[in-house]
């Protein structure tokens, strides 16, 4: 049985705790979830690296997953858009049922193999790219149809599970396997399995986004004013970096067209 279907000792009789012994225990859980990745970090660490030397040639992250695993992947890839500048077509995430399936459940969607690989296939996946299969379990047949599909293109291929020696592994370079253990509610995966797979994913895209030259010192220069909190953001970063003050600095950030790193570089040749 794996690891992420059996039991908890801790919880067999959660239904009959207080409501404040159920979140002691569900916080300790949350806590062994954190614990599960520290084995994993070279594992992480290789997948960034090998993520990023395709993208600085060109190539796209794919995430594909079904039903938790797909949303944690959706949700990942759009971030990256609005906190680091990129194009939406960089980090895409894909996942079995699409768009409907984000807010409905449609976890029959993973047992196609072929669809699996159209909807990779849709995005001409090739040798460039790099294509992250996320299944808790490891078996997903949809995860597998695509991880089958890019490995045939050529494409870095990446399994994130929560089940080492899964299926998924051996159609993957890379294999990251956090082990969670048994559930809180035995069986939902959306629960401790989720949660490190949800910080995997922030620390992959988090490091090839650095890698790539988005981030200077710890701040985030690839920002575009959309809304009036990240005009601002923008404007205290440049402060931060250049030293002068609030109007100053936006000052400096409009006769740049609101570009953090040209106003980097005007302010350096200011103070030549």
């Amino acid at each position: 049985m794996l690891n992420t279907e059996k039991r908890n000792e801790k919880t067999t009789h959660i239904d009959e705790m207080t409501t404040a012994q159920m979140m002691q225990v569900m916080q300790e859980e949350n806590f062994n979830a954190v614990r599960a990745i520290n084995d994993q970090l070279p594992a992480i660490a290789r997948a960034v690296d090998a993520v990023s030397e395709r993208m600085k040639e060109g190539g796209r992250l794919f995430y594909v997953g079904c039903g938790t695993s797909g949303r944690l992947g959706v949700l990942d890839a759009s971030e990256c858009p609005p906190t680091y500048g990129v194009s939406y077509d960089t980090v895409i995430g894909i996942m079995a049922g699409g768009a409907a399936a984000l807010s409905r459940e449609g976890e029959a969607d993973e047992d196609s193999f072929e669809d699996g690989c159209t909807d990779l296939m849709a995005y001409g996946v090739n040798e460039k790219d790099s294509v992250v299969g996320i299944s808790v379990s490891g078996g997903a047949t949809y995860v597998l149809g695509a991880l089958e599909t890019a490995k045939k293109a050529g494409a870095l291929t990446v399994a994130l599970s929560c089940n080492e020696g899964c299926p998924i592994e051996a159609l993957a370079e890379i294999s990251i396997h956090p082990d969670t253990g048994a559930e809180v509610v035995t069986g939902s995966t959306r629960m401790k399995a989720g949660s490190a797979h949800k910080m995997i994913l922030n620390m992959i895209s988090t490091g090839v986004m650095i890698k790539q030259g988005h981030v200077y010192e710890n701040l985030m220069v690839n920002l575009q004013p959309s809304n009036k909190k990240l005009r601002d953001r923008m404007i205290r970063i440049t402060c931060d970096i250049t030293g002068r003050s609030y109007e100053e600095s936006l000052k400096l950030l409009e006769s740049c067209g609101f570009q953090i790193r040209e106003a980097i570089k005007k302010d350096k040749q200011s103070n030549e």
